[in-house]
C-alpha cells in the first residue's frame, strides 16, 4: 500500500504568503546575489539540487524568466528542462490533469507559464512536486518579488548614500527589506493586467501604497481589489484607482508601467493604442502629476515605445535593467525555498 505523501508547497501568487514570508523571499534573494556575484570566488560550492530536475512548461514565450530559471537551477546543481508550447502543447494533445500527474512523477519541481489562471491552479492541484507560477492571466508572482528587491536596493542605497559607502559598493544586504519598503508610494500607469494584480495582492500587505491609473473599462478582478483593500486597512497603506495618470502619479516614489498589448492580445492592438492615448510615461507626465522629486521608473520588459519614451527608459531614474537581473535572484530564492530539503 502506497504511503501518504504530503502536499507540496507551491508558489502560485504572493497572495498566498504572509508579509513576513514575502520579505524573507526578498531578503534571501539579496543574500544569494551577494554570495554568487560579490563574494566570488568564495561563492557556495555545495550544490543542494544535484540530481534534481525542474520542468519548465511554457505555453508562452519567455526571455528573462527562462534565463533566470535555468541559471538559477544550474547554480544549485540542478537541471532545468525546457518544454515549450510546441514540445508538449499543454492541454491540447493531453489534458492538463494528465500532464501534471505524469510530469510531476518524473521531476522534482515544475515552473509553468500558462494562459488562464485556472491552468496553473489545476497543475498545482494534481502535481506531487512544487509548482511555481511563471505567469498566468491573473498573476505574475516572480516578477513582483524582483520588483520588491529592486525597490529595496534602490531606496537602501538612496537613503544611505551619505554614510560613507564607497561608490558602487553593494551593501543592500546590510539592511532588511522590512526597513526600506513600508511607506513607499507606487504609481501604476497602464493596463489592469496580471502585473498590477500581483502588486495589489502584495504591496499593501507590506505597507506599500499603490495608485493605479487605467483607462475606462480596464478594471482588476473584484477579489484582487478586495484583498488589496483589506491588506491596506491592516497596514495603513492606501489603494487608489483612477483613469487619470496625473492623479495616480501624485507624490509617487516609483512609476511603473507594462505592455498595453499582452501576449494573446495582438488582435486588439489598434483599439488598445487608441484607448491608452495619454498614458505614455514621460518626464512631462511626471512633472504634471507632481511625482516626488527623486521618483524612479520600473518596467518588467519587454518595453515598447508607446508605453514609456526613451528619455525616461534610458535615464538615471530607470531601474529596468537591475529589475530584469533581479528576476534571477528572486527565482533562485523561490526555488531554494521550495525544492531544497532543509
Amino acid at each position: 500500500m502506497l504511503s501518504h505523501t504530503p502536499k507540496p508547497k507551491h508558489f502560485i501568487s504572493t497572495a498566498d504568503f504572509s508579509a513576513e514570508e514575502l520579505l524573507e523571499f526578498v531578503n534571501r534573494a539579496i543574500q544569494l546575489k551577494v554570495e554568487a556575484k560579490y563574494n566570488h570566488p568564495h561563492a557556495r560550492t555545495d550544490r543542494p539540487l544535484t540530481g534534481n530536475t525542474l520542468a519548465l512548461l511554457f505555453s508562452k514565450r519567455s526571455t528573462r524568466t527562462r534565463v533566470a530559471t535555468e541559471t538559477a537551477m544550474a547554480y544549485l546543481g540542478g537541471h532545468a528542462m525546457f518544454l515549450g508550447g510546441q514540445d508538449i502543447q499543454l492541454g491540447v494533445n493531453e489534458s492538463l490533469l494528465d500532464t501534471s500527474r505524469v510530469i510531476s512523477s518524473m521531476v522534482n519541481g515544475i515552473m509553468a507559464r500558462v494562459n488562464g489562471h485556472e491552468e496553473i491552479e489545476l497543475l498545482a492541484k494534481e502535481s506531487t512536486v512544487p509548482v511555481i507560477n511563471a505567469l498566468s492571466s491573473k498573476y505574475h508572482p516572480t516578477q513582483i518579488l524582483a520588483d520588491l528587491m529592486t525597490m529595496h536596493e534602490h531606496f537602501h542605497n538612496h537613503r544611505n548614500s551619505n554614510n560613507g559607502n564607497a561608490k558602487g559598493q553593494y551593501s543592500a544586504h546590510t539592511q532588511h527589506p522590512s526597513e526600506t519598503l513600508p511607506g513607499l508610494r507606487v504609481a501604476w500607469v497602464g493596463d489592469a493586467n496580471n502585473i498590477l494584480q500581483e502588486m495589489l495582492v502584495s504591496f499593501p500587505k507590506l505597507g506599500i501604497s499603490i495608485a493605479a491609473a487605467c483607462p475606462p473599462n480596464y478594471v482588476c478582478d473584484k477579489d484582487v481589489v478586495e484583498i488589496a483593500k483589506a491588506d491596506a486597512k491592516k497596514t495603513g497603506a492606501t489603494v487608489f484607482f483612477t483613469t487619470s495618470p496625473e492623479e495616480a502619479i501624485k507624490d509617487a516614489d516609483v512609476l511603473v508601467t507594462d505592455t498595453w498589448v499582452s501576449m494573446g492580445q495582438e488582435d486588439e492592438k489598434a483599439i488598445r493604442l487608441k484607448e491608452f492615448a495619454g498614458y505614455q510615461v514621460t518626464m512631462d507626465l511626471a512633472k504634471r502629476g507632481k511625482a516626488k522629486p527623486d521618483w524612479v521608473f520600473m518596467h518588467c520588459l519587454p518595453r515598447k515605445q508607446e508605453e514609456v519614451d526613451d528619455e525616461v527608459f534610458y535615464s538615471d531614474r530607470s531601474l529596468v535593467f537591475p529589475e530584469a537581473e533581479n528576476r534571477k535572484w528572486t527565482i533562485l530564492s523561490v526555488i531554494e525555498t521550495l525544492m531544497v530539503k532543509k
